[in-house]
C-alpha cells in the first residue's frame, strides 16, 4: 500500500521522535502509549455510538442474551473505534493545521501513520468478523458498511469535497440505533429507521454550530465546511431549517406508538428548547449562540435516547410505557 505524505508539521514536531534505521542498524519500538491509541480511537464519539446502539438493542423487541448484548455493544464500539482510527490516519495533514485538533496523536508525532492504519484495519475486520459471527449477519453487514461509508464516502471523498460532507456523511453516525436492533431481531423495521432519521437530522444543526466559530480552523485546512464555502449567514439559517425537521422526527415516536407519554412529553419540552437556540443563531451571529446551540444539542439527542430507554423499560405500573 502507497502510504500517504506525512503532514509538514508531524515531520517538524516529530522528527525527533522518529527512529533512523539503516545497515546494521535495528528500529527503536513505537513510542505510542495505550493511551494514544485510546485516543485514536475517539472515545467521546465511541461513546455516543454505544449509547444509541444501546437503546436500538433494548427498545427492540424480544429478549437479548446478555453476552449477547455485551458482545453486539462491544463489537459496535471496536467498530466506532476503527472507523475514529482510520478517519485519523487519512486527516493527519488537515488535523495538523487545526487547533482544535493539533495535538491528536498522529500530527503530534505520538502515533506513526502506518502505525495508526495497521490498528484501525485490524479494528474494523476483527469487528464486524466477530458480530457478524456470533451474533447476527444483518448486524455485522451494518457495521461493515457504517465503517466504509464513514471511512471512504464522508472521510476520503465528501469532507473535503462538498460543504454537504457533514450532512451526507452523518448516515454513519445515525447507523448505531440500526445495528444494535439488528443484533436483537435480526432485521430492520420502521421504528429503528425513524431512530436513524432523528440522529441524521440533528447532525447538521449540532455540527454546522460547531462549524460557525471554528470556521478559521476549517478555512486554514481547506476543509469546504458550510460557513467557509457559503457564510455564515446561509449555515445559520440552514441550521433552523433542519432543526424545523428535526424537532417532529424527535417526537414521532409518541404518537405512532413507539413511546408513551413521558417521552412525548420530553420531547415535546426539548425540542422547543432546540428551536429556540437555532432561531438564536438564525438571527444572531454571534458566536455565543452557537456554542450555546452546540452544547444543548448533545443534551437534547442523550435526553431523547435515554428517556426513550427508560419509556420502554419502565414497569408497566408506573403508567410509563407505550
Amino acid at each position: 500500500m502507497t502510504t500517504r505524505a506525512q503532514p509538514a508539521s508531524l515531520i517538524r514536531e516529530g522528527a525527533d521522535l522518529a527512529p533512523t534505521v539503516g545497515p546494521g542498524m535495528r528500529a527503536e519500538p513505537s513510542m505510542a502509549t495505550v493511551g494514544d491509541y485510546l485516543a485514536l480511537m475517539k472515545p467521546r464519539v465511541m461513546s455516543l455510538v454505544v449509547f444509541t446502539a444501546l437503546v436500538g438493542l433494548l427498545v427492540a423487541p424480544g429478549a437479548v442474551h446478555p453476552l449477547i448484548g455485551f458482545t453486539a455493544l462491544l463489537c459496535i464500539a471496536v467498530g466506532a473505534g476503527a472507523s475514529g482510527a482510520l478517519n485519523m490516519w487519512y486527516d493527519a495533514d488537515i488535523d495538523a493545521v487545526m487547533t482544535r485538533t493539533a495535538r491528536r496523536p498522529i500530527p503530534a508525532g505520538r502515533v506513526l501513520p502506518g502505525e495508526a492504519l495497521a490498528f484501525g484495519l485490524t479494528l474494523s475486520v476483527g469487528s464486524v468478523v466477530v458480530l457478524g459471527l456470533l451474533v447476527d449477519p444483518l448486524a455485522g453487514g451494518l457495521l461493515a458498511f457504517t465503517i466504509f461509508f464513514y471511512v471512504v464516502v464522508y472521510t476520503m471523498w465528501l469532507k473535503r469535497a462538498t460543504p454537504q460532507n457533514i450532512v451526507i456523511g452523518g448516515a454513519a453516525g445515525a447507523l448505531p440505533p440500526m445495528i444494535g436492533w439488528a443484533a436483537a431481531t435480526g432485521a430492520v423495521g420502521l421504528e429503528p429507521i425513524l431512530l436513524f432519521l432523528i440522529i441524521f437530522f440533528w447532525t447538521p444543526p449540532h455540527f454546522w454550530a460547531l462549524s460557525l466559530y471554528r470556521a478559521g480552523d476549517y478555512a486554514r485546512a481547506g476543509v469546504p465546511m458550510l460557513p467557509v464555502v457559503s457564510g455564515s449567514e446561509e449555515t445559520r439559517r440552514q441550521v433552523f431549517l433542519y432543526t424545523l425537521v428535526l424537532v417532529p422526527l424527535g417526537v414521532a415516536p409518541w404518537p405512532l406508538g413507539f413511546a408513551g407519554a413521558l417521552y412525548g412529553a420530553l420531547a415535546i419540552v426539548t425540542g422547543a428548547i432546540m428551536l429556540a437556540l437555532a432561531w438564536a443563531v438564525r438571527r444572531s451571529d454571534a458566536e455565543s449562540a452557537a456554542r450555546r446551540l452546540f452544547a444543548f444539542s448533545i443534551l437534547y439527542l442523550f435526553l431523547l435516547y435515554a428517556v426513550l430507554l427508560v419509556d420502554r423499560l419502565a414497569p408497566a405500573g408506573f403508567g410509563l410505557g407505550s
